[in-house]
């Protein structure tokens, strides 16, 4: 776009100030907020400049399927915060983790997954690749002898959550990373739990990070989208095209809100994390609990990982509740201000039952194997007074 302004070189700011001001455009007019471009395609002054666009001569936009004002905005702030060479969007955070996962693949190929993996990550790995000829293991995240053994020649990737949907497990991003390598692969990390503010796999080794924008980085229920950030190599040998040609673009106006959803990720962050910490130390004495994980506490099984590679805890608390599913139910219905629904990192607080909702497809042993039983809750902190969310679970955990 001619008429667009392009934004100063990114200088060494504070991730607050890359989340208000990093890859802002302004056009001719000098708006404050990043503009909404609602458009389809694109005018070209000439047709040798229409030809030199498709060709990639010329830098400027085509189509917004795979380019777009706005859109780009959005990747580049993620860039910015990520410390990343490049983005690509995407319209949810599936589509960010299929396409990361399955454009630089070939029949033949071969990936490595943990197993503590969100109920849809984990149809991808085991149901989906396998379809096109992509073997794939999965593995005991936390196990380094696991992850080597899995290791074949044709590795190409490795995939894991961390900390880990819905457990809260943390797995050793580094450790992954070199053995990925040693073996050739690139390593793939899902940091939606931790969010860019707690942690940064790319600075631990991560080939590719992956999110669901529709979570912490919308932060207020309002859209879908997805962000695949790596090597430039890597965006522009592998995601680019696989988008271009396949489809799952984020719209503008999801962009949009994303970046004003990026402003305050900072702020909410802190805060939820600080909200989810103070209930989890209330739960952990609570005598109808069996058992919770929190990353930040002192008892969590991966204490001094976390405390290596994470700058804070999280903004969501797992715990069992004493009694099952029926307790849990019990409990679940009689919360006033978490609302029960399977999303996270809302404004509001959100309390979600794994085994039958994000998990529910997988068996019963394979649940038990991650340590999803029918009485764990996974929470996810809001914006509320903490001392509310508090009293909101102590009133409940009488009906359990």
């Amino acid at each position: 776009m001619s008429d667009t302004t392009k934004p100063a070189p990114p200088r060494n700011y504070h991730p607050e100030t890359r989340l208000v001001h990093g890859g802002t455009l302004r056009s001719s007019y000098g708006e404050m907020s990043e503009a909404l471009f609602l458009t389809q395609g694109f005018v070209y002054e000439t047709a040798e400049q229409c030809e030199a666009r498709f060709t990639g001569s010329d830098p400027g936009f085509l189509y917004s399927r795979f380019s777009n004002p706005t859109v780009a905005m959005f990747e580049q702030r993620m860039v910015e915060l990520e410390g990343a060479e490049a983005a690509r969007a995407t319209a949810t955070g599936m589509a960010a983790v299929t396409t990361a996962m399955l454009a630089p693949l070939r029949s033949g190929d071969h990936v490595v997954a943990a197993k503590a993996l969100f109920g849809s990550c984990r149809y991808v790995v085991e149901d989906l690749l396998p379809r096109y000829g992509i073997a794939s293991t999965l593995v005991d995240g936390h196990d380094l002898d696991q992850w080597q053994r899995a290791m074949r020649p044709n590795t190409r990737s490795c995939f894991l959550e961390s900390p880990t949907n819905p457990t809260l497990d943390v797995v050793d991003i580094a450790a992954v990373a070199e053995i990925a390598h040693a073996g050739g692969a690139r390593l793939i990390v899902d940091n939606v739990f931790a969010t860019p503010i707690w942690q940064s796999p790319l600075s631990l080794g991560a080939d590719v990070v992956v999110y669901s924008a529709t979570k912490h980085i919308d932060g207020q229920g309002r859209c879908l989208g997805g962000v695949i950030l790596s090597s430039r190599e890597f965006i522009q040998d592998h995601i680019h095209t696989f988008l271009r040609q396949t489809g799952p673009a984020l719209s503008p106006f999801n962009a949009w809100v994303l970046l004003k959803g990026l402003e305050t990720l900072a702020l909410r962050v802190r805060q939820q994390s600080e909200t989810a910490a103070a209930l989890a130390d209330a739960l952990a004495r609570h005598p109808k609990i069996s058992r919770l994980i929190y990353p930040g506490r002192a008892d969590h099984p991966q204490a001094a990982i976390v405390k290596k590679q994470m700058r804070g805890g999280s903004t969501l608390v797992g715990f069992e509740v004493k009694g099952g599913k029926a307790a849990a139910f019990r409990t679940l219905n009689a919360l006033k201000l978490a609302k029960i629904s399977n999303n996270l990192g809302d404004a509001k607080s959100i309390v979600t039952h794994p085994a039958t909702t994000t998990h529910q497809r997988l068996t019963p042993e394979a649940r038990a194997e991650l340590g999803i039983s029918e009485g764990f809750i996974r929470f996810s902190a809001g914006l509320e007074h903490r001392d509310d969310v508090i009293e909101d679970f102590q009133i409940a955990l009488e009906q359990a």
